[in-house]
């Protein structure tokens, strides 16, 4: 990779770290179902100036659902809920476990030896962090939380419906099939006049984060990531997401104090580890096919 793209891969990966930090400050005032809405409505602007991509709507609307309106609000709900911010950077990580895992459940395609390797390790490391829960935030909340990664790993998967399509044009438009319902929950759940008053009395903070997070976070940062994945193999794109969890929870030790206990550390770090031992395994595999081409 270029040094000025190494730059950028690195920048995307601070950006969305530090979008954990921001969805905290924000959820002190809005609710997780208007902030997730806010998120997407903001970054959809760019669909007043891009086409639809030749996609059906069946496809934009499974694919939105999972990788935008399930993983995002799910994520919300868990900090919300009390789970510490850097735990969910890394929880959110694991999607590489399931979509590793639901690419063999459904399609089956069969993990490498070393692939499996890492899913074993992720999910003893899942497995120590949950050993951690119940302490200072509840099993529900972990549970919703969890099906972030889940729902990340369908939308990737989803995402081969749609080869070859401008990608700044599909995020756009993913985002609003996704603010679209979340803004109707927002209301019917929350009720009028308390999502109307959550709006209205929004501090300059927050309207700062949600800016950033719809703008920066969701619209610019997928778009610039995106960018590498078509120049580049993914196999040297992808091992730059490690950094987010480790971005994420180093700004939240900054910012909120967080601490980790041993046993959560050592799982976030053997969860790490694990998604390192996979990222590793597309990097071979596609070093081996280059060989051989």
């Amino acid at each position: 990779m270029k040094p000025a793209d190494v730059c950028i891969a690195v920048l995307v990966a601070v950006i969305w770290g530090s979008a954990f930090v921001l969805s905290r400050i924000a959820l002190d005032e809005l609710s997780p179902e208007l902030m997730t809405a806010l998120r997407f409505s903001i970054a959809a602007v760019p669909c007043l100036f891009v086409p639809r991509p030749k996609v059906s709507w069946p496809t934009l609307i499974a694919i939105s659902f999972t990788l935008f309106l399930g993983q995002f609000l799910s994520q919300a709900y868990g900090i919300a809920k009390g789970v510490p911010v850097g735990l969910t950077s890394v929880i959110v990580q694991s999607q590489a476990l399931f979509t590793i895992g639901l690419a063999a459940l459904l399609f089956g395609e069969r993990p490498t030896r070393l692939q499996t390797v890492g899913i074993a390790i992720a999910a003893c490391g899942l497995l120590m962090i949950c050993g951690t829960v119940g302490y200072d935030f509840s099993v529900s909340a972990f549970a919703v939380l969890m099906l972030s990664p889940i729902f990340f790993a369908a939308g990737n998967l989803l995402l081969r419906r749609a080869p070859g399509v401008p990608m700044f044009d599909l995020s756009a438009w993913l985002c609003l099939v996704a603010a679209v319902p979340l803004l109707t929950l927002a209301f019917a759940g929350n009720g009028v006049q308390s999502t109307w008053h959550e709006l209205s009395h929004m501090s300059l903070a927050v309207v700062f984060c949600m800016l950033w997070i719809g703008l920066v976070s969701t619209c610019t940062a997928y778009w610039l990531w995106n960018r590498l994945l078509r120049d580049y193999p993914a196999a040297q794109v992808v091992p730059f997401a490690l950094l987010v969890p480790f971005v994420g929870s180093a700004a939240s030790s900054i910012v909120f104090g967080e601490t980790f206990g041993r046993l959560r550390l050592a799982g976030m770090l053997t969860v790490v580890g694990g998604i390192a031992v996979m990222l590793l395994a597309r990097r071979t595999q596609a070093l081996t096919k280059a060989a051989g081409a």
